[in-house]
């Protein structure tokens, strides 16, 4: 039960003055909107013309949903991604369950990401990184029980939230070719052939043809209006692929232009941080900023910055350097360690790609998919230095005390993680580095 109640002291977190600001709170404009044009329309529009798009839609349906339901607000807006924040949490704690066997672990790891500033800050914004979370959560849980039929519908609809997810797609679909050959190596080789013809079969249509159907299906709007963005692009053009439809071919041709969006995306923006610095948190994104004039103080300042714990981020870094150093140790004694396996491929899949982008604008919010990853890479190196139970005295305080350090962070730095209303000097208190300004 741990895990659960540690969620959902995570969603009073996250629902406490949610619809603070009233106003639209960083990219929020484009995805609230585009949520409300699905729910009249089923597909995004500017005004009674189409709209390109370059995001899929399954995350605006959600936000769309919390419209439905709670009305057209900042509340409305945000109600659906606080939500799926505290399910994130119980996800990573079933996860880490899977991982060490520990009940009292995957607690540790609930109570990590429930102290996290930047999981905070996306649980209580409109914006559709955390949706992409939990799909790559879903989708990574699964694969460690084995269900690959679920494992390919979900990342079907993390990509049908970003793009992003289809890293995480490729690598688990690497790691299950591996997994296969290792648990079936002698079967290979007494029957190559049929075994190989079935086992490949069934892999492309769980990891290639089903994510592929659950993608093309979240778009169903656009198929089915006559709104969307060059929906009749193919009509009045030719082609040597006649057995093609033509909404196919459109729909081929507005991923195209997607794509040419994203790769040639190099506008500068001023919260645009290098992936070299996201896990030392060295340019986080300021969502939201005003100098309200009801602090009692001179001047106030009130923010939302997508900034992480920094103490934690810190640490993350060094367990993730140190389980680096572990995978690497391992593999020359050939003994790899399953679980740092897993870990590592999930952050190389959210992580890794973002580095082959340097002259992309991008932000140090996207590290928000991963950081999933990285608690479980914390709580690796923690399971190991309490060691097999009974747990030394020592150790456990230690353990303890490091969490309450990192408690006591979170905690101060919260005022700028729900936009709260702080005099100026208290602000600039809690702007350690000069490029958090």
């Amino acid at each position: 039960m741990a895990p659960i109640v540690i969620a959902l002291f995570s969603f009073g977190m996250s629902m406490w003055k949610l619809g603070r600001p009233k106003s639209f709170v960083f990219d929020e404009v484009y995805y609230v909107d585009g949520a409300r044009d699905l729910l009249k329309y089923g597909v995004e529009v500017t005004g009674k013309a189409p709209e390109f798009i370059v995001h899929p839609p399954v995350g605006k349906w959600f936000i769309g949903f919390g419209i439905k339901i709670f009305g057209d607000n900042s509340f409305g807006w945000r109600v659906a991604v606080a939500l799926v924040g505290a399910l994130t949490i119980i996800l990573v704690a079933r996860i880490a369950l899977h991982l060490f066997n520990s009940q009292s672990i995957s607690a540790l790891a609930a109570g990590l990401m429930a102290m996290d500033g930047l999981h905070l800050v996306h649980s209580r914004t409109a914006l559709l990184d955390l949706f992409l979370t939990f799909f790559v959560l879903c989708g990574a849980l699964s694969w460690l029980k084995g269900n690959y039929w679920v494992t390919g519908i979900s990342f079907g609809l993390a990509i049908g939230t970003k793009w992003s997810g289809i890293y995480f797609l490729a690598i688990f679909a690497l790691m299950t070719i591996y997994r296969d050959y290792i648990q079936n190596k002698e079967k290979y080789l007494q029957h190559l052939m049929l075994i190989k013809f079935k086992s490949v079969l069934k892999r492309v249509t769980q990891f290639i043809l089903l994510p592929i159907a659950v993608y093309i299906t979240s778009w169903a709007g656009w198929f089915l209006s006559s709104r969307g963005w060059d929906r009749h692009w193919a009509q009045d053009r030719g082609s040597a692929f006649t057995f093609i439809p033509d909404s196919i071919r459109s729909f081929w041709h507005y991923h195209a232009e997607i794509l040419n969006f994203h790769t040639s995306l190099t506008e500068h923006h001023s919260y645009q941080a290098n992936p070299w610095s996201w896990l030392v948190m060295g340019r986080p994104t300021s969502f939201f900023y005003e100098t309200p004039k009801n602090c009692g103080a001179s001047a106030c300042s009130q923010e939302i910055l997508a900034l992480g714990t920094p103490l934690l981020w810190w640490a993350f870094t060094i367990a993730l350097a140190i389980l680096v150093g572990y995978w690497i140790a391992s593999a020359l004694h050939r003994r790899i360690d399953k679980n740092i396996s897993f870990i590592l491929s999930g952050v190389i899949a959210g992580y890794l790609p973002w580095f082959f982008f340097q002259k992309r604008t991008v932000f140090t919010f996207y590290a928000v998919v991963f950081e999933p990853f990285l608690i479980l890479a914390l709580t690796y190196c923690l399971h190991k230095y309490l060691g097999i139970g009974p747990w030394e005295r020592s150790r456990k305080i230690v353990v303890i005390l490091f969490i309450g350090v990192i408690a006591i962070n979170f905690a101060y730095f919260m005022p700028i993680f729900n936009g709260s209303v702080l005099s100026y000097d208290q602000w600039h208190q809690r702007m350690w580095w000069p490029s958090w300004i």
